[in-house]
């Protein structure tokens, strides 16, 4: 009954919707998200750099942030050649089958890493999703040595992503940037030469913005 009323007051605020027995978000909720969007340091120091590296390369490009067991994107731009399904802003897509998740997760202590992992279920997603515990603890120290995540198919066939951290001058991992593109632009020889470095000094570059 307590939770009922909670639901009837909401709709009458303008934020559900409901039919008398089922309720569901009302378009006013976005209210929320694009006053964070709109007065947020993040996104508006991103949004420039992420429009720069869409314009040169075509490809699409995403700032997220660690939210639990998710990542959420703050920022994003880019053509929309190649954009898997659901990446827009204020997106929730979990973190351990994304590259920005997994580098916002390599970016933890180990005090707080060990407590996230530490008896979790890991859904499977795809085919390629990694969920056995020890492969995926193996895989943060991969990600932390060489500090930057390549994900592929893990959490939607046919996606590739590349992600790198971005900190801030006290070398705290605040967010993570990435860029999806095809298979072939992900590829270990091409992705050293090409996607990687432009995200690497995308991230310096932001780096006392943070």
């Amino acid at each position: 009954a307590a939770a009922r009323r909670h639901l009837l007051t909401l709709a009458h605020l303008g934020y559900l919707e409901t039919d008398g027995s089922w309720f569901w978000l009302a378009p006013k909720v976005l209210r929320f998200s694009g006053s964070y969007l709109a007065s947020a340091r993040l996104p508006r120091v991103a949004q420039p750099t992420l429009n720069r590296l869409a314009a040169q390369t075509g490809e699409s490009f995403s700032v997220v942030v660690l939210d639990g067991d998710h990542v959420v994107i703050v920022a994003r731009s880019g053509t929309g050649r190649l954009l898997a399904y659901g990446l827009h802003l204020g997106a929730r897509l979990p973190a351990h089958a994304t590259s920005t998740g997994r580098v916002l997760l390599a970016g933890l202590a180990r005090g707080e890493f060990s407590p996230w992992l530490k008896g979790r279920e890991l859904p499977r997603l795809t085919a390629h999703t990694v969920v056995d515990a020890r492969r995926f603890r193996a895989l943060m120290d991969e990600v932390r040595e060489q500090d930057w995540c390549v994900a592929s198919e893990e959490h939607e066939l046919g996606v590739h992503a590349l992600a790198v951290p971005l900190r801030n001058l006290e070398g705290r991992t605040v967010a993570a940037m990435n860029v999806v593109a095809s298979r072939q632009r992900l590829e270990p020889r091409v992705l050293q030469k090409d996607l990687l470095p432009l995200l690497l000094e995308a991230a310096r570059e932001l780096r006392p913005l943070l």
